[in-house]
């Protein structure tokens, strides 16, 4: 029994220290060309991966907010935004009156099938990840307070 619980504490000590991956799934581009989210990292350019839905008002405000502040982002580090729709079926077609809507300046996908999400464990939106240049996930942001903006930046500067 003592011999169980040792391995158990040693092997939750090292998925502690585990760094968590971007993983690699099918996606959409809104003009519905089929990629990867391995075409989301270069190996030079950190991503910041915001998750979002045609109906979650605070998703669009938190864009509006990235989107605002795009240019000073492109001053300050070389990070690319990426949107990522996780709206099913029933509200796919609102994905293109929301971007009409709304004049982002950063790539826009969509999770069809919601397999990025999974992959992710992502249960609430807005949820935001912050990706190193080498695919690595160094930071998540769930749900947006107004400001968090600044914070996403100010880690930015750091990778």
């Amino acid at each position: 029994m003592r011999l169980l619980f040792c391995f158990l504490l040693i092997f939750q000590f090292l998925q502690a220290g585990a760094q968590e991956q971007l993983p690699t799934v099918p996606i959409k581009s809104t003009s519905g060309k089929e990629t990867t989210t391995q075409s989301f990292l270069d190996g030079n350019t950190p991503v910041v991966i915001s998750f979002w839905a045609t109906w979650c008002k605070p998703c669009l405000q938190e864009l509006d907010a990235f989107n605002d502040l795009t240019e000073t982002w492109k001053k300050e580090t070389k990070a690319r935004i990426i949107a990522v729709s996780i709206d099913d079926s029933r509200t796919a077609a609102g994905i293109k009156k929301t971007l009409g809507l709304h004049d982002w300046s950063f790539d826009v996908f969509w999770d069809e099938n919601q397999e990025f999400k999974r992959a992710l464990n992502i249960t609430l939106i807005p949820h935001t990840i912050v990706v190193d240049k080498n695919g690595v996930i160094v930071k998540r942001y769930t749900a947006y307070i107004p400001g968090n903006e600044e914070k996403v930046l100010e880690l930015l500067k750091t990778l």
